[in-house]
């Protein structure tokens, strides 16, 4: 009876860590900022659960990036040219990295901020007298509308997050920001000016040909509605 082989598993696996690792870029990257994240992690007074969840977070992004990894070495091989189900396949697995990234940084800022912070962030958002500062609506914003438009362009036929699609991100930010205009200055030819530069916006997307008046009137609209409420509605 042969004897198990228990050492070449682990060679193997760690040749892979390795190659990744010369390889990737995005790999050295994602290592690099583990270290720095374990330092921090280290003078910090975590204590053991969150030190676990970093880990646990940290983890995942590696594990994805080496999916991403392999798979790219995979649909190289079986479609060394161009094929659009090939690309489609990358693009799948870039976006699996790409969440784990945003969850594990969600996951190391409320770490960071600590249970005392949050419990006074959830108590200023539940009282009467709730109000946000302008750099919060801002991002919060900008965060939100950006979301809408990568849904928005997922729900159309044609284009891309950063090109084209069924809702235009160009215009959607042009007349959010143009909207906040009234509400930060109460000044009447600021807004008009800001309107303006919305319009030229989005009319150099129509000119260009990377929207339809639909798609721009879409994008404008949504971000019309969502820099009234975030600047006009909520309290401040």
């Amino acid at each position: 009876m042969a004897t198990p082989d228990l050492i070449t598993p682990f060679r193997v696996a760690i040749n892979g860590m390795v190659h990744t690792f010369r390889t990737q870029r995005h790999m050295r990257i994602h290592l690099y900022v583990t270290l720095v994240t374990l330092l921090v992690a280290v003078v910090l007074p975590l204590r053991v659960r969150d030190v676990l969840v970093l880990f646990f977070m940290i983890g995942s992004v590696l594990v994805a990036e080496m999916f991403n990894s392999a798979i790219e070495a995979v649909v190289d091989l079986a479609s060394p040219h161009y094929h659009p189900m090939a690309k489609f396949a990358k693009d799948i697995a870039a976006g699996a990295v790409l969440i784990a990234t945003i969850m594990a940084i969600t996951a190391g800022a409320l770490i960071a901020i600590g249970d005392d912070a949050w419990e006074r962030i959830k108590l200023g958002l539940t009282s009467e007298g709730f109000a946000l500062p302008f750099a919060a609506r801002f991002v919060g914003g900008s965060l939100i509308l950006f979301t809408i438009v990568v849904i928005g362009k997922g729900l159309g036929k044609r284009g891309n997050v950063l090109q084209g699609g069924l809702v235009s991100g160009h215009a959607a930010f042009g007349f959010f920001f143009a909207s906040s205009i009234p509400f930060i200055t109460d000044n009447a030819l600021a807004s008009v000016i800001a309107i303006m530069l919305a319009l030229v916006i989005a009319q150099s997307r129509y000119e260009a040909k990377f929207h339809s008046i639909f798609e721009l009137t879409l994008g404008a609209t949504v971000g019309s509605i969502l820099g009234i409420t975030v600047f006009g509605v909520l309290p401040r």
